[in-house]
């Protein structure tokens, strides 16, 4: 299966840039050769030819009937080791920064677009407080303060012989327990924030091209064709507060000064250093301060009822100050600041960024030797107070989710699409599964750590050992249950209407054949795989009714724990014994199911370091999740297109310049996102030598209507516009890839081609006399139409301008490693 088959008669020098999709690819695949040589770029992303090409820049004699065939590999991006798939862990964060980007589009609302940025950050926010919580419900409360303070729990356990209360020990006191544990909780958000800056340092320091002139400043080195020179550029975003928004309508791109570009066009959108760095500052300072808080609270709790000397009293109560000063702070640096967009925003607030994380550090390493003073008479007993921790938690995170459910409603209302995801509540509904999967992740630590400590019983109901979870995080296990059931209901239609979707597909299958012997078999596969693509396009309500069903479950198990104040099993003992029972086993499933899950998370991340096709499974749904940048929470797993749009940009620029030919940049699924963004970062001069082929493609079916901002009807077709040329490939058996819906304009022709059959052919005949596989989501370049759809492409691109002398060889064959 040769890319490169048939092609343009005429035109000149011509390259096809192959962009593969999720799941990655290998260059001997989509070079359908086995020498291979890497033309530029590094381990991580590169592009690759065949050898034979390496040269095709200097003999254009020999390519006058084929492009070039050049292909960009990123898959290592997201999936290229077995330390990256712990990132699963990071799940939470990564979905909150997700709603950032599902904002309905209002041009004219910039006050709603900035409060909407806001309301998503403070969300994330409060998952980084949430994981710090539940790493000190486990170390400090499970641990230290309960286990080490019971005298059988302890006994069982020989690790915990030293911190015991009934040797005496100088560790036995509970303020030094606790000040021991405090390590655990501080050492993870010290981890979080070396993942944050390491990859930051990889990811955001990518910079994009600095120009958007004809004229691409780029600093290559010698015999370099794309070289990443990073040519200086001071300038700076003269708007601190700005979020993204959209261009004014009919507004010629050429015209457009920078800060009007649609979105995925300006110059800052793939450099989000500074926020990124800003954000990762407050959310370290925040977890330390958690900790922080966890240690002066217990502390302070105890002085203020013991009534110690003044020393005691005083330093208890200037912590806690500093405490609530510091995480005032951190708010306010939350809130300031949104992205830089409009302009390549270079600067870097070191102080900022270097002092917040440090302060709070230094109040937790106060708060220690304050935990540690001598208090004789402290005896820990019962648990510490957790169900309030938790329980504000879950309050903020449903009054942040409502609240910006309502912006997002008046954004939506500006600009209403038919197709946008949940009429513009997307993005809330997100942040509201966000939050689900943080409470699942916290408290599923927490109970299973809490079902090690107890024994055999269900945490909190335990005889004769205290061990247990605050109270609101068993109400909060014992919903997953009563949730799982509502979900019954919608899966139940969705299986019945695909079957009857099938049925109804049968006719129209054998129609779009004309098979005059129609074989019920092959008819039923073909319809039945049709029908189960069109899943896809039922994600939205699904989402919304999880969300709704979280939200509303999250409310009472909130209400239940603060007014039952016992866990369900012991709150209904006196009522019915039917609701009595209920209550019991929906509290002992839940318990089950939250630990499940979360050992459920480790093992899968366990595996896949060990795997590599469950490593490759894994890197699939970062393909999907980390492709925006991260504009709400800085532990997020990075954005691979910070480095990919750039490379994409920076090749196409550059191989146009220094040859004068024609280019098409060909991306299946994935890619095809990753090639949309990077034409949209060409000057207006390159990309009028550009063609866009997609196929597979998720731009309208899933990022149009998900992120209405960025890839709503609106950008695509001012897309359209500002290309050259673009067509658009897709069947009716892709769960993925779909028609993007751009309607003919002018003299320009609609981008969507008609639906390829899948398969080619219905059944055997002389040109395939074997049964030809449904292909689904891949395989697009086998279907014959491909390379006919290619070929015009570069047909109708302009053609190549004279090669001046003196110009750069186009390749890197120095420097180029075979693979073959």
């Amino acid at each position: 299966m040769s890319p490169a088959t048939p092609s343009p008669k005429h035109g000149g020098a011509a390259l096809e840039l192959l962009v593969h999709g999720v799941g990655g690819a290998t260059p001997q695949d989509m070079l359908d050769d086995p020498r291979t040589v890497r033309v530029t770029g590094d381990a991580t992303a590169a592009m690759y030819r065949r050898c034979d090409d390496l040269d095709a820049e200097d003999h254009p004699e020999r390519y006058a009937e084929r492009p070039v065939p050049e292909a960009y590999c990123w898959s290592n991006l997201t999936s290229g080791n077995g330390a990256r798939a712990l990132w699963l862990l990071l799940l939470p964060f990564m979905v909150a920064n997700l709603a950032h980007w599902m904002r309905p589009p209002a041009p004219d609302r910039p006050g709603l677009v900035r409060l909407y940025g806001v309301l998503v950050r403070l969300v994330a926010l409060t998952l980084t407080v949430l994981l710090t919580a539940a790493a000190c419900e486990v170390a400090l409360d499970l641990t230290a303060w309960q286990c080490a303070g019971d005298a059988s729990c302890a006994q069982d356990r020989s690790w915990l012989g030293f911190l015991s209360a009934e040797r005496g020990g100088w560790w036995s006191q509970p303020g030094r327990r606790l000040a021991l544990a405090a390590v655990v909780p501080a050492a993870l958000v010290g981890l979080l924030w070396y993942l944050s800056n390491r990859t930051w340092s990889a990811y955001e320091a990518q910079r994009p091209p600095t120009a958007y002139d004809d004229t691409p400043p780029l600093a290559e080195p010698a015999g370099s064709p794309s070289g990443r020179g990073e040519p200086a550029d001071p300038a700076t975003d003269a708007d601190p507060g700005a979020e993204a928004d959209d261009e004014p309508a009919g507004t010629p791109e050429s015209a457009l000064p920078t800060e009007l570009r649609p979105a995925l066009g300006r110059r800052g959108f793939w450099y989000g250093r500074r926020l990124v760095a800003r954000l990762r500052a407050a959310h370290t300072a925040a977890g330390f301060l958690t900790v922080a808080a966890a240690l002066t609270g217990a502390t302070g709790r105890h002085d203020r009822a013991t009534a110690p000397d003044a020393l005691h009293t005083d330093f208890g109560w200037g912590l806690q100050a500093a405490v609530v000063v510091l995480a005032a702070v951190v708010l306010w640096v939350v809130c300031r600041r949104g992205r830089s967009e409009r302009r390549l925003d270079l600067r870097l607030e070191r102080a900022l960024v270097a002092w917040l994380p440090c302060a709070s550090l230094l109040l937790l390493a106060l708060a220690v030797p304050h935990a540690c003073w001598s208090r004789p008479e402290w005896r820990s007993a019962g648990t510490l107070p957790g169900d309030t921790t938790f329980g504000a938690l879950t309050l903020v995170q449903g009054g942040l989710v409502v609240a910006l459910g309502a912006v997002a409603l008046l954004l939506h209302r500006r600009r209403p699409e038919s197709r946008t995801a949940l009429h513009g509540l997307g993005g809330p509904a997100v942040a509201m599964l966000a939050c689900a999967l943080g409470g699942v992740m916290s408290g599923g630590v927490a109970q299973r750590v809490a079902d090690w400590l107890d024994g055999s019983a269900t945490p909190g109901m335990g005889d004769g050992s205290p061990i247990g979870p605050p109270v609101l995080l068993s109400w909060q296990a014992s919903v997953i249950p009563v949730l799982l059931v509502m979900l019954l209901a919608p899966a139940v239609l969705l299986a019945v209407r695909t079957a009857r979707a099938a049925r109804r597909l049968g006719p129209v299958v054998e129609a779009a054949y004309a098979t005059v012997t129609p074989d019920p078999v092959r008819t039923g596969r073909i319809a039945a795989t049709r029908a189960r693509a069109g899943l896809t396009d039922f994600a939205p309500p699904l989402v919304g009714i999880v969300s709704g069903a979280t939200l509303f479950l999250g409310a009472a198990s909130v209400a239940g724990a603060w007014i039952g104040g016992a866990v369900p099993g012991r709150a209904f003992e006196g009522a019915h014994p039917a609701i009595a029972s209920a209550a019991d086993t929906a509290q002992s499933l839940g318990s089950w199911m939250i630990g499940f899950g979360f050992i459920l998370f480790v093992t899968w991340g366990r595996r896949a370091y060990k795997d590599a096709s469950a490593r490759r499974t894994i890197g699939i749904l970062w393909d999907v999740g980390t492709f925006w940048p991260r504009a709400a929470h800085p532990f997020a797993p990075p954005c691979y297109a910070e480095r990919a749009v750039p490379d994409l940009t920076w090749r196409m620029s550059s191989w146009t310049r220094h040859t004068g030919g024609r280019l098409v940049i060909s991306g299946h699924s994935q890619g095809s996102v990753l090639a949309a963004a990077a034409v949209w970062q060409l000057p207006p001069a390159t990309r009028k030598r550009v063609a866009l082929l997609t196929y597979g493609s998720p731009l309208e079916r899933l990022y149009g209507r998900w992120f209405p901002a960025y890839f709503g009807p609106g950008p695509l077709r001012g897309l359209h516009r500002t290309v050259h040329c673009w067509s658009n490939l897709h069947r009716a058996t892709d769960p993925i890839g779909g028609p993007v819906r751009v309607p003919a304009e002018g003299d320009r022709p609609a981008v969507d081609r008609p639906v390829l059959l899948d398969p080619v052919e219905y059944g055997r005949t002389p040109a395939h006399p074997l049964p030809e596989p449904i292909l689904g989501h891949s395989d697009y370049q086998a279907d014959p139409v491909f390379a006919a759809e290619r070929a015009a492409l570069l047909d109708r691109l302009p053609p190549a301008l004279p090669r001046q002398r003196g110009t750069a060889r186009t390749d890197q064959g120095s420097s180029g490693r075979s693979s073959g």
